[in-house]
Formats: C-alpha cells, structure tokens, sequence
C-alpha cells in the first residue's frame, strides 16, 4: 500500500464534499425528483452483485490461508499476543471484530438478492422502472 494513496483518497473526499456544500444551494432549484426507483439498473447489475456478494462470503468463510478470512485475521491476532505486541492485537482485533459484522451483513444481502432475481425475472425484458 501507498501511504500517500490514503491521505490524497481523503483530501479528495473532503474536497468534492466542500463542493458539493457549497452547490446544493443553487443545484436544488433545478434538480427534479428521480424518475423511478432504479430497478432496471439493479436488475442490469444482478448477477455481477450477487457474483461479487457470493466472492466475499467465501473468502470471508476461507481458512487460515486465505488472505482476508477471518480464520487468517483470527491467526494473526493470536500472532500478535504470542509475540506481545499489544497494541497490534488491539488493532488487529477490531479489525477481527468488524470482519466477523460483515459475514451476516452479506449473507442477509445475498438472500435478498434472491428474491430480486425473482422480481427481475418475473418482469421479462428486465426494464421494470418503465412499466
């Protein structure tokens, strides 16, 4: 990782949030209400979703040899408290504990997309925001 990569993604959040500030005022006169909920985009995007949703699960699900498992982050807490180095397990902990948060975040995902699928494909041609 680039150490510099994080501080310019963060000046260039801060930046385009400032801008966004300040032209809401003079946007909001000329923006309309959306058109639709965007069903045929999510439709579009489903299998790519649920393709990159079902990656996730299974790495997240992997043994100690996949990186970003929780068995791997779970090994390198217990690592970091071998070696004494509290404050990496401290940090490395937390991490574990978010990890852990994700898995059924993602799996309650995966099991709304399948009723997505069902809706999409009940629609036909998949352009279910124009009906």
């Amino acid at each position: 990782m680039f150490p510099n990569r994080k501080a310019t993604a963060a000046l260039g959040a801060l930046t385009l949030a400032g801008a966004l500030f300040a032209a809401a005022p003079a946007e909001a006169a000329t923006r309309t209400a959306p058109k639709g909920d965007g069903a045929a985009a999510i439709c579009k995007r489903l299998p790519k979703t649920e393709k990159r949703i079902a990656d996730s699960i299974t790495r997240l699900n992997g043994d100690a040899t996949v990186p970003g498992s929780i068995a791997r982050l779970q090994q390198r807490v217990a690592d970091a408290k071998t070696a004494g180095h509290t404050e990496i397990e401290k940090y490395l902990n937390d991490r574990l504990t978010f990890r852990k948060s994700l898995l059924p975040t993602l799996q309650t995902r995966q099991a709304d997309l399948k009723s997505v699928a069902t809706w999409c494909g009940a629609q036909g041609d998949g352009t279910a925001a124009s009906k």
